[in-house]
């Protein structure tokens, strides 16, 4: 197995799941609903959970400490994708957002169940478990505001218009894709993208929300390999500000 190319895929799946973790724990005392504070609270502590289990299992393959990756590394070393860190903007971005993303989560930690890296492939078993309340609650809401007013709809529209190409930039593949194809570490980005378009199809059929062609759609990519926007080093600054003045601080 290539031990560069498994590394390379979990810091993606780590780095992802910490930058959003991250974006969606701003909601909290933020929310439009008290429900909606608990939920987005809920979910951030959730995905920043199973980033620091993915941080441990590099941990196992000879990478530094998981307090050290997370927070003292800057934007160039790390592997999200750009979609993760920019800005929530209002509530209609932050939930697009939220669908989109982890409708791809959600079909990744399936196919990652099937992992020819058995810790992943445990590991991968429990995410699965976790995303589906994720998923179950952005699917609800992205049905019920978009089929409600006028308003709610133009307004879903526009955060799915602007989202769309970011969404598309989760799926950039590894520098490793082939070797993480042939060794059965994953099955691949474009399986997923393929998938994630079908569910992402079949869930908006029941909203009036319109989805362009996905043809003319340029995806937004670079932060696989450490070219991110102007947004993720100031998130990763008040992110590791208390580590950095207590490095004895535990998650």
């Amino acid at each position: 197995m290539n031990e560069t190319a498994l590394k390379e895929l979990l810091y993606k799946l780590a780095d992802d799941k910490l930058i959003i973790g991250h974006r969606n724990s701003e909601w909290t005392g933020m929310g439009p609903l008290l429900e909606e504070d608990i939920a987005f609270s809920s979910m951030a502590q959730d995905k920043i959970g199973q980033s620091y289990a993915l941080y441990q299992m590099l941990q196992g393959l000879g990478e530094q400490d998981p307090d050290i990756v997370a927070f003292m590394r800057n934007a160039d070393q790390f592997h999200n994708c750009i979609f993760a860190e920019l800005p929530n903007g209002e509530y209609d971005f932050s939930l697009m957002r939220h669908f989109l993303f982890d409708t791809a989560e959600a079909i990744r930690f399936d196919m990652l169940t099937r992992s020819a890296y058995s810790p992943l492939a445990e590991l991968s078993i429990k995410i699965r478990a976790e995303l589906r309340y994720h998923t179950l609650h952005a699917n609800t809401w992205i049905k019920k505001l978009g089929t409600a007013t006028e308003e709610s709809i133009t307004r879903l529209q526009t955060a799915l218009n602007e989202a769309l190409p970011y969404a598309l930039g989760i799926f950039e593949e590894s520098p490793y894709e082939e070797e993480i194809k042939d060794s059965g570490l994953f099955e691949g980005e474009k399986l997923l993208l393929e998938r994630w378009m079908e569910q992402v199809e079949q869930i908006l059929k029941d909203t009036h929300l319109k989805l362009p062609d996905w043809s003319n759609l340029k995806p937004v990519t670079g932060g696989r390999v450490g070219r991110h926007s102007e947004h993720l080093q100031p998130l990763l600054d008040e992110m590791s500000e208390v580590f950095r003045s207590d490095p004895g601080a535990e998650w």
